[in-house]
């Protein structure tokens, strides 16, 4: 059997390297004018808007989408790499961050002109969040079972139901749910499913904050009572959103998010044995940026898919599942690293702090944009296998 499978080689072009120092100039400027700490565990809602704005003044926000909505029409490559700087120098991106990733190109490709024109430029201005519903509290990760409705009334929609684990939705504006419009039938279990854009801010929504171990609020559920939504807020085809959602999906999980959010333990890591000669670390040390170096590359093999109009669906979902499971289990290979350490040569206690946060927020990695389970069964069928 023949796989129709591969991470082709993509390099990084000259021009994109030259972005690179200007983005990390520009993230030095962002934490010396005080605008938010790289140190610190939890942004805050001021840091968040401020970043937002200073990054849409730099044309960062929707830098790959059209012209004609407030696009720059740059590539998915240049896009990756501020987004790679971003994430390493711990900048707090989460205001935009997710309309910028999937939620404006799925607008941009199924919505009508009206909220194209609506929603794109303030999204581009960095004043729009956006948050996914996907998963429901009965049902997780299989979005075929989804049971949250939207009924059809005068002039709209009425949404009933709820959906669990939607990072973000305490502070969004909109929502990109998926709700079930009909029945699934026997020959197509995917079919009844409808993509909805919902305004946040609409009367009968409720937002219940989830405290992780590390005491952030990041996970919610988010309850729907007869919540109206007018007809134009309908994104693509009623009853056949499954392909939207697994399109949107590709964009979501496969960027160096991915691998990168328990980063900062092993940056605190390598500042504490900065100029070790012990053998034993820098072996443990060097398989480890090995590891990482790889998933770099096929996260960046996907963005050169993207880039080609390509809806590598089957390889975003392998480096999703690769990299959030290696991402999860950084902290404990460090903290087995640091038996290895000289206690007495190197500072393990100003390290400590940020390894704790970094180990109780590792948990939610397997769950966020999609369980591991899910993504490996995505994978088998991507490869023939199911």
């Amino acid at each position: 059997m023949t796989v129709a499978l591969r991470f082709d080689p993509v390099r990084l072009p000259d021009h994109v390297q030259d972005l690179r120092a200007e983005v990390r100039a520009f993230v030095r400027d962002q934490a010396e004018q005080g605008v938010y700490d790289p140190a610190t565990f939890e942004h805050s809602s001021d840091s968040m808007d401020r970043f937002a704005k200073a990054v849409a003044a730099k044309g960062w926000i929707g830098m790959a989408w059209p012209r004609q909505y407030g696009g720059q029409e740059r590539s998915f490559l240049e896009r990756y790499v501020v987004n790679e700087e971003f994430l390493v120098a711990r900048a707090p991106t989460r205001r935009y961050f997710v309309a910028d990733r999937q939620s404006g190109p799925t607008l941009i490709r199924y919505a009508s002109e009206r909220i194209k024109q609506e929603v794109l430029p303030r999204i581009i201005a960095g004043e729009a969040m956006f948050c996914i519903g996907m998963s429901e509290p009965n049902s997780g990760s299989d979005l075929f079972a989804a049971q949250a409705k939207a009924t059809k009334v005068d002039g709209g929609w009425r949404l009933n139901g709820a959906k669990i684990w939607t990072t973000g939705a305490q502070h969004a504006d909109y929502m990109i749910g998926l709700f079930r419009t009909s029945k699934p039938t026997e020959e197509n279990r995917r079919h009844g499913l409808t993509s909805f854009l919902v305004d946040m801010h609409a009367d009968g929504i409720t937002v219940n904050p989830i405290e992780m171990i590390n005491g952030v609020e990041e996970f919610n559920e988010v309850q729907f009572d007869n919540v109206f939504l007018p007809d134009d807020y309908v994104i693509g085809e009623i009853d056949a959103a499954w392909k939207q959602a697994t399109s949107e999906l590709a964009f979501e999980r496969s960027g160096p998010e991915r691998f990168l959010e328990t980063f900062g333990a092993m940056r605190a890591f390598l500042t504490a044995v900065e100029g070790t000669e012990d053998a034993r670390l820098q072996e443990g040390l060097g398989r480890l940026i090995a590891q990482m170096h790889t998933m770099r590359r096929m996260s960046v093999s996907v963005a050169g898919m993207l880039e080609a109009g390509q809806e590598p669906v089957t390889e975003a979902s392998i480096v999703k599942d690769l990299g959030t499971v290696w991402d999860q289990a950084l902290p404990t290979r460090l903290r087995e690293l640091i038996s290895l350490m000289d206690y007495d040569r190197y500072d393990v206690r100003a390290y400590r702090d940020r390894m704790d946060f970094y180990t109780r927020m590792a948990p939610k990695l397997t769950i966020q944009g999609g369980t591991t389970e899910i993504l490996r069964g995505i994978v088998a069928r991507g490869l023939g296998l199911r």
